[in-house]
């Protein structure tokens, strides 16, 4: 005779309960952080204008019925949509991560913090189009910015020690659960909505990472995110109706996430949240790559400029290696055919490949017509990967957050090139005096893509200044963006 299952509804799950109040409450007070969160959300944006170049990007754009419009809905920045805040932050999710160049964070797990950002611009949008139509305030940039600050601290502080890529989970679940926590916090919700909503993001489906990883890669990767920010909305405007939430979603024995979805193990915290994610985070400036790849890249590009003033060619090259993190070999470490863009861009092989021939690495550099170049191929091959155990060691470092790669090419007349060694990329904390202007120079390049000079300049007036910026109506900025 089996014994009952005890059915006492428990209290709420610590994890639910730390990041509720910390959205609720938490006040940002970190100039750092906030000027950080305008540099990210331009060059977000900027990423975001540049896919709309790619047809690949585009046809997966608009409204699910063609030809809705929706009556102070959210617009779509670079586009003509304008729609409901569930599909618009699906469009913004899908662009800004379409060309993997929107910024890192590396830890345990990895992911993207201004992947949020799809979430928090058309549900902040949407409800300052709303309150405007009803005769009330809406909601400024500063509340973007703000909320940009918080959903970067709940992803990267989560995955500073757990490592969802080892059972198989994508980082895009963590999108999942910050963009919930804070659009619920941009809807009003009550504490106790809030943490129905958090609980209703653990107990969604999450997604596999299969499509990161060879032989599936494929472009799902691209508009995952978009996928993940856009049930956010979704799941916090039902947690709005007062529909139930699960409060033991993680630790119920045998049907909470920890025992079916994380091997048993319970979550473990480095540090409590604040602004740290944000201050820290990593902007990718000089290159459309995989993160573990942007400082061998750099290193690859330097040594493009040695080959050329010594009079080499790749043909000469008989062997490179590779001294590198362990995550780098577990993610972009890759032999054999490359199916797609996708693939490529995942690909450290590849990324050391083309700026050692090309002197360049573009996000046009992954498609077909490049990438049809034999040259590129065979130079893979010669490409090796080792490990150094103590570039993993500052990989993991919170002092350091290192991403280093080092670069050796020997000749086939067994002379080689001394080690070229990149510890940290361009985007890092610790070059951000030499970044933020590259940054600038890369949000100036994207809105000459889409934008005449006068609309191009009025963004940059108000983009470039944090206190007109943080004072500017959400939906009067988000304006300077329409098509």
């Amino acid at each position: 005779m089996s014994a009952s299952i005890p059915n006492v509804r428990p209290a709420p799950d610590q994890v639910l309960v730390d990041i509720a109040d910390y959205v609720l409450d938490a006040r940002v007070d970190s100039a750092l952080a906030l000027d950080t969160a305008r540099n990210c959300l331009i060059d977000t944006l900027g990423c975001g204008l540049e896919a709309l170049s790619y047809p690949a990007c585009t046809k997966l754009l608009g409204p699910i019925v063609p030809g809705t419009i929706v009556p102070n809905g959210a617009k779509v920045p670079g586009t003509p949509f304008q729609l409901d805040p569930v599909q618009a932050a699906f469009n913004i999710g899908a662009m800004i991560r379409w060309l993997d160049f929107n910024d890192t964070w590396l830890a345990a797990e990895w992911g993207h913090p201004s992947d949020n950002l799809g979430g928090i611009l058309a549900t902040a949008d949407w409800l300052s189009r709303n309150a405007v139509a009803a005769g009330k305030a809406p909601l400024v940039m500063k509340d973007v910015l703000v909320a940009m600050v918080k959903a970067h601290e709940i992803q990267g502080v989560i995955a500073l020690e757990n490592a969802f890529n080892k059972v198989g989970l994508d980082h895009v679940l963590l999108v999942k659960l910050a963009s919930t926590a804070v659009v619920a916090q941009m809807l009003e919700l009550t504490r106790d909505e809030l943490i129905n909503a958090i609980s209703l993001a653990f107990v969604d489906g999450h997604a596999l990472r299969t499509y990161r990883h060879a032989p599936n890669t494929g472009s799902r990767k691209s508009w995952a995110a978009g996928d993940a920010t856009s049930r956010a909305v979704r799941l916090a405007l039902i947690a709005r109706t007062g529909e139930m939430g699960y409060p033991s979603v993680l630790s119920t024995p045998t049907w909470g996430f920890y025992d079916v979805l994380f091997k048993g193990r319970t979550f473990a915290f480095q540090r409590p949240y604040g602004s740290y994610v944000m201050e820290n985070v990593l902007f990718k400036i000089a290159f459309p790559a995989e993160f573990h790849a942007q400082t061998a890249a750099e290193a690859a590009m330097t040594l493009h400029a040695r080959l050329q003033a010594a009079g080499k060619r790749v043909d000469d090259i008989a062997k490179i290696t590779i001294r590198t993190h362990e995550a780098a070999i577990r993610i972009i470490d890759k032999k054999g055919p490359l199916a797609n863009p996708a693939d490529r861009d995942h690909c450290i092989q590849y990324m050391v490949a083309v700026p050692l021939i090309f002197g360049r690495l573009t996000a046009a550099d992954y498609e077909d017509a490049v990438a049809a170049d034999a040259r590129i191929d065979v130079l893979r091959a010669k490409i090796a990967c080792i490990e150094d155990p103590q570039f993993t060691r500052d990989y993991h470092d919170p002092d350091k957050r290192s991403i280093a790669n080092a670069l050796t090419i020997e000749f086939n007349d067994g002379s080689r090139f001394d080690e070229v060694v990149v510890e940290y990329p361009l985007g890092h904390k610790r070059r951000r005096a030499e970044g933020i202007p590259l940054l600038v120079e890369k949000f100036k390049t994207n809105l000459a893509r889409r934008f005449a000079g006068k609309q191009q300049q009025k963004i940059l007036d108000v983009s470039l200044d944090q206190a007109r910026l943080e004072a500017m109506p959400v939906h009067e900025y988000v304006d300077m963006y329409a098509i």
